[in-house]
């Protein structure tokens, strides 16, 4: 059993980029495809699926070739939780990185956030 699924997810792009793999799988969950998403909408992993393996589901991550310094922070954690206001949203490392952040609204990055409004749990930082 994994207490941190998402830090679980975290580690291994993490790991898949350092040993060079062009893709990797992780167990499914909805919070896991929704930060995939996030990831793919701005360009740091190529793309996401959903595929069965036996009888569970996994997703299939498949990683950028020119991206091999993708740098992954767990912010909030189960033992943590870190939750920010709409108006103390900070830019990651200027502008070249972003949060990702679960709101009223579902996952979305920190630069969605701020333009909505929204406050809500920051969950890690990528950059």
């Amino acid at each position: 059993m994994n207490t941190d699924p998402i830090a679980d997810l975290l580690t291994r792009i993490r790991n898949a980029t350092k040993a060079d793999h062009q893709d990797l799988t992780v167990p499914y969950s909805k919070i896991k495809e929704s930060v995939l998403k996030v990831l793919e909408q701005y360009g740091f992993i190529d793309k996401h699926n959903t595929e069965t393996e036996g009888q569970f589901k996994v997703l299939r991550v498949v990683l950028k070739e020119e991206r091999r310094n993708i740098n992954l922070k767990r912010v909030s954690s189960p033992g943590q939780r870190i939750y920010i206001k709409s108006g103390d949203i900070k830019r990651i490392k200027n502008g070249l990185g972003i949060g990702i952040m679960t709101t009223a609204r579902g996952v979305m990055s920190t630069v969605e956030a701020r333009k909505q409004n929204l406050g809500g749990e920051l969950i890690c930082e990528v950059y």
